[in-house]
């Protein structure tokens, strides 16, 4: 009688509980990071995204590719070279050696319009290269190696201008780039204590150059003006406020808003760049034995390590590692480091990758653009 009672507080405590947005709401963020609604509720939206990580883990996708029109700068497509690529819940946009990038609808997986940057003195010949692109509310924001920033609408196809007139000189080259609602971060080689370069996102603004995470590639990074072939550094933002760079030889987090050094290590072993990657709480590198080692972001302190010989370059999302290595894509999940499978698609020399919590996207050097979308159905 008395578990019967008990029993029935405890379902009806439940049921009310479960009944309430807010719950779903706190635990949508706290799961997946996720801060705005695809769906007319919380309690829909956890649904959504509890079925899509679990496609993740059983191999359930949809494979595409996408296409965009082979003269639209009245330039050879078979010279271009696909760098980065971003995501969004609604595009992809896809950056190339050349500096034009490339906007696609995901829904529809056409291609929506081409971004050109305005021209000036080259100082090497993929010195116009992109560098670094992301995605805010309303806009696409990307760099190239010289430094230059511009800033795209959009919803207004063609519409670009410069934000930032990067210089080499005084700067160095622009590794990577990204950004969030809040910040833009740039990471740089080539000049002594100028490692980071941090904007405010809303007014554009410079608040910090500092840093010496590069310094050791200077050399290095003056290469990437005339040759593609080396990964130097990657900057990524995992949260609000916190930030991660890499390097072959260190990794660094540290603290946007008042640029506090919050973890730092030197590598046992150098690392690959192209594998480096930060996503949400946990970040991730190979190093040259193929370890694969998966650290929580804040202290730095280990997740999980697996083998991985034979990656070029990786990324992760919320959950998963995905790695491409002889071929394919293999995927692993971030806990424990379990091996769960290899993608169904067998893709070679991949320049660009990237995954969020729906897709995976990876660029080949024909310039083929391969979405896997893993979106509950």
């Amino acid at each position: 009688m008395v578990f019967h009672l008990i029993t029935s507080c405890v379902c009806r405590t439940w049921r009310r509980a479960s009944q309430s947005d807010l719950l779903w709401q706190t635990l949508t963020r706290r799961i997946w990071n996720r801060h705005h609604l695809l769906h007319p509720s919380w309690h829909q939206e956890y649904i959504y995204r509890h079925r899509t990580a679990t496609n993740f883990r059983n191999r359930r996708y949809n494979h595409t590719t996408l296409n965009f029109p082979p003269n639209d700068n009245n330039n050879n497509n078979e010279a271009l070279s696909c760098r980065r690529i971003a995501l969004s819940d609604y595009h992809l946009a896809a950056g190339f050696s050349d500096g034009s990038v490339r906007l696609f609808h995901l829904p529809t997986s056409l291609h929506v319009s081409t971004f050109h940057p305005h021209q000036r003195n080259h100082f090497g010949q993929y010195s116009r290269a992109v560098s670094g692109i992301f995605f805010t509310d309303t806009r696409l924001v990307f760099s190239s190696f010289d430094g230059d920033i511009h800033v795209a609408s959009i919803h207004v196809p063609g519409a670009l201008r410069r934000a930032h007139l990067g210089d080499v000189v005084t700067d160095g080259v622009l590794l990577d780039f990204t950004g969030s609602n809040r910040w833009w971060i740039g990471l740089y080689a080539g000049v002594p204590n100028r490692a980071f370069h941090i904007r405010n996102s809303n007014t554009e603004e410079l608040v910090f150059i500092g840093g010496t995470l590069t310094d050791p590639d200077a050399v290095l990074g003056w290469h990437l003006l005339v040759d593609l072939s080396e990964h130097v550094g990657r900057i990524r933002i995992t949260s609000d406020d916190l930030a991660v760079g890499f390097t072959r030889s260190r990794v660094l987090v540290f603290n946007l808003r008042n640029q506090m050094i919050l973890g730092e290590e030197e590598f046992m072993r150098p690392v690959n760049v192209g594998t480096t990657d930060a996503y949400n709480k946990a970040l991730m590198f190979v190093n040259s034995r193929g370890v694969a080692n998966v650290r929580q972001v804040e202290g730095l302190e280990e997740i999980c390590r697996f083998m991985a010989r034979g990656g070029s370059l990786g990324c992760i999302n919320g959950g998963y590692s995905f790695i491409s290595t002889n071929g394919g894509v293999r995927v692993w999940e971030l806990v424990h480091g379990e091996y769960l499978y290899t993608l169904r698609e067998r893709i070679w020399d991949v320049t660009a990758m990237i995954a969020d919590e729906r897709y995976v996207a990876a660029c080949t050097s024909d310039n083929t653009i391969h979405l896997w979308d893993f979106g509950a159905r």
